[in-house]
């Protein structure tokens, strides 16, 4: 099941219930909040068999409590591959910086993951990143034969009355549960307001505190299977 797809332009809809949580709305803009760069890697065909002649994955949802799906190992670019996509992002966003901030406790952000999820594995789930953690996220997708619309979907808030609601976790929030007061949503609480195809070796690069979510996954066998590379970098705001 996918988010609801937003009401043709000039139907009438009802006002945003009053005392209802409420997020900002920032109209998505390609070279402003969020980039499609097709071609990202010169040699994705090299890193995409890499990636799926790996043995040894990481695990998650459904086959182990975990909130991240299917399987994944970090460290999925090598050094100068990573510094290829690095350069790239600096020259899109106009930042000089990037790096991956680490979690307190010991825990370790999921940058420069690959991750292998099947049709059976996950479903849409719309979220937003951490805003204490990164800036901006990064996909690129590496199945070569991939499934129409399972690429990333950009949504807003729906209100159960039909309204329209924002898009974007702002300050003093850093999440959505810290914004909207829940721990989750059901997918029809959620327009989708853009959708952006799988297409093999497309980069898609888009400021991390809008909602997003993978529009599908496809595949049962392991090379069948949904193959993106993921990064999350801080930057200096």
């Amino acid at each position: 099941m996918l988010p609801l797809p937003l009401p043709a332009p000039g139907t009438p809809l009802p006002a945003i219930m009053p005392g209802a949580p409420t997020l900002p709305y920032e109209a998505l803009e390609q070279g402003k909040n969020y980039w499609i760069v097709d071609n990202a890697l010169p040699n994705a065909a090299e890193i995409a068999e890499r990636c799926f002649s790996r043995e040894n994955w990481e695990y998650g949802a459904p086959y182990q409590p975990e909130s991240w799906p299917g399987m994944r190992f970090h460290g999925a670019l090598l050094p100068a591959e990573l510094e290829h996509i690095e350069t790239l992002v600096k020259s899109l966003t106009g930042k000089s910086k990037l790096w991956m901030e680490q979690p307190p406790g010991g825990a370790r952000l999921d940058c420069n993951v690959a991750q292998l999820v099947g049709a059976n594995e996950s479903r849409p789930h719309p979220h937003t990143d951490s805003r204490t953690l990164c800036r901006y996220a990064c996909v690129i997708y590496l199945s070569p034969n991939p499934a129409p619309d399972s690429g990333t979907s950009f949504c807003r808030l729906r209100y159960p009355n039909g309204a329209i609601g924002g898009n974007i976790v702002a300050a003093p929030h850093n999440n959505l549960v810290d914004a909207l007061k829940v721990r989750s949503l059901p997918i029809q609480a959620w327009y989708e307001d853009l959708r952006v195809q799988n297409v093999f070796n497309r980069m898609i690069l888009y400021k991390a505190n809008l909602v997003h979510c993978a529009t599908g996954y496809f595949g049962k066998e392991l090379r069948e299977k949904r193959l993106t590379t993921v990064f999350f970098w801080m930057v200096e705001d």
